[in-house]
Formats: C-alpha cells, sequence, structure tokens
C-alpha cells in the first residue's frame, strides 16, 4: 500500500501572482519523497531562462517595496 503524500496549496482565489507550480501539480499524486523531488525538478528543467529572469525581477520589486513600507502593511 503507498502511502499519499499531498502538497497542500495557498487558494487560487486569493493568491497574487503567478500560478505556473500550481498548474504544474495539478492532478499529480506523490506515492514518496523520491516522487515529489523528482516533479520538482522536472518542473525546473521545463522552465525558460526568460522564467526565472523575469521571477527574479518581480522578488526584487516586491524586496524594494517591502523596505519601502518601512514595516507598514501594504497590498
Amino acid at each position: 500500500m503507498h502511502k499519499k503524500l499531498f502538497v497542500e496549496q495557498p487558494s487560487l482565489v486569493t493568491r497574487k501572482g503567478p500560478i505556473h507550480f500550481d498548474n504544474f501539480l495539478r492532478e499529480k499524486i506523490f506515492r514518496n519523497k523520491e516522487d515529489a523531488v523528482n516533479t520538482f525538478v522536472e518542473f525546473i528543467h521545463s522552465r525558460t531562462p526568460d522564467f526565472y529572469c523575469n521571477g527574479i525581477g518581480t522578488l526584487a520589486k516586491r524586496w524594494k517595496k517591502c523596505i519601502e513600507s518601512n514595516g507598514n502593511y501594504f497590498d
């Protein structure tokens, strides 16, 4: 009997930003840690260099917004 590992995901309705990995995980069942790791590696290899450049650029903008908010809440 295989133990099923499920990835708990945030609600797609309230979440902001890209959902590439959520879509990639749709309908996948992990029977063990190796299945989960292999699926993650498959996702990493399936993305283009532009995907990573855009993601890092977005991360830098969000980081800057956090610093500039001086600890205050923002959307």
